[in-house]
């Protein structure tokens, strides 16, 4: 899925008449960058997600025919049940479709699609959990704001108050979720109830705080060095030791140690052995190997800034063709840290996005418009004969 993200980019940038060079360039940091690399070994919904996504944007802006509407619509659909931060993409993507003046049937059919895609999960899960939705929990948001919630301004009543952060310096948003010190975990409430409640009363009371916070945040991207989160300092907590600690000697399960367990199942210990020289060039290249936050900075202002030529010059289409991965781009970049965390692994499924959309804004022409070649010369050269 990761070489396919980046073929796929590499080709619609082509077609676009954007230099082989410019589309190999933006199509290098889904190959090369480690934390790209990283997470598609991983066991995690993030790889999938970009797929579904780019995917998605990639087909929309190749030819927005009423089969394609309808495919990326639903693709959209199916990122939106990996995670649920597809959803306002699916928005993102009517309203350019819309801005597009694409056929409203088409963009009607595709909406229906993304709907029975969301809408069929939702259900499957009322099935199994007893209550529509995707899955997610209220406790996430509700962290984020416990790092700026004032009780005093808020005022909530007293079944509420038991969720109020104590006073003095603020945990990160995380940490309320699991420790020990966290109002949710002494009180022992209701999690999703009260805290979804206990939410919307900070946002309501609170809503300049609780959009600077995530915004302020949010900035972490764009920084030189990757930020360690919850935990302060610099660089990715993704990145391989120096060296690991052995397995403790306590059970870990069923009466045996973490050896016993690990040995009984693969006929030998699961201890993480690191093997020289081959680690240290692993760290090395995680170390320097990855696109640092100014520079991804630098390709989203590059793509606002062709957008914005291209805009000037009256060449709309290409405007357009550049806007919905833009877009897509900065919905991913600002709003994870506005309900949820900052994750440098949130980031990553921006970069493709921000690429693409920085080489379509660069490139000759959109790529939705046909090449020209044999066939659309014969057809000027016939309707030329014909007038005249």
């Amino acid at each position: 899925m990761g070489i396919a993200i980046a073929v796929a980019i590499y080709a619609v940038l082509l077609r676009a008449q954007l230099p082989s060079w410019g589309a190999a360039l933006a199509a290098a940091p889904v190959l090369l960058d480690v934390h790209q690399v990283q997470l598609e070994h991983l066991l995690m919904a993030d790889l999938l997600f970009t797929f579904l996504v780019v995917m998605a944007v990639v087909l929309l802006v190749w030819r927005p025919a009423a089969w394609a509407v309808v495919v990326g619509l639903g693709l959209l659909g199916l990122a939106t049940v990996t995670r649920t931060l597809g959803l306002p993409l699916i928005v993102v993507a009517v309203v350019w479709l819309l801005l597009r003046r694409a056929n409203w049937r088409a963009v009607g059919a595709g909406a229906v699609a993304a709907g029975l895609v969301v809408g069929g999960y939702a259900t499957w899960f009322n099935a199994v959990h007893g209550s529509f939705g995707m899955g997610g929990s209220n406790v996430w948001m509700w962290s984020r704001t416990m790092t700026f919630a004032d009780c005093r301004v808020m005022d909530p009543r007293p079944e509420l108050a038991v969720l109020c952060p104590e006073a003095g310096p603020r945990l990160a948003a995380p940490a309320y979720i699991w420790d020990p010190s966290s109002p949710i975990v002494r009180s022992g409430a209701e999690k999703e109830e009260l805290t979804s409640e206990f939410t919307s009363l900070v946002i309501r009371s609170q809503p300049f705080d609780f959009l600077m916070t995530g915004l302020s945040d949010a900035l972490w991207t764009f920084e030189w060095n990757r930020r360690i989160y919850p935990s302060p300092g610099p660089q990715s907590a993704y990145v391989f030791p120096d060296s690991v600690r052995p397995f403790a000697d306590k059970v870990a399960s069923a009466g045996r140690t973490a050896t016993q367990l690990t040995v009984e199942y693969q006929g030998s210990s699961g201890e993480t052995t690191i093997v020289e020289p081959y680690a240290g060039w692993l760290r090395a290249y995680q170390e320097q190997g990855f696109l640092r936050g100014p520079l991804l900075a630098a390709i989203l202002l590059a793509g606002l800034a062709g957008m914005a030529v291209r805009w000037v010059r009256g060449r709309f289409a290409d405007t357009m063709s550049a806007l919905l991965p833009w877009a897509a781009a900065m919905t991913l970049t600002f709003l994870p840290p506005l309900i949820a965390a900052f994750d440098h692994r949130y980031v990553v499924p921006v970069v493709p996005l921000a690429c693409l959309a920085a080489g379509l804004a660069l490139a000759r022409r959109s790529s939705g418009d046909a090449p020209a070649g044999r066939h659309s010369a014969t057809r000027t050269g016939q309707h030329a004969f014909t007038t005249g």
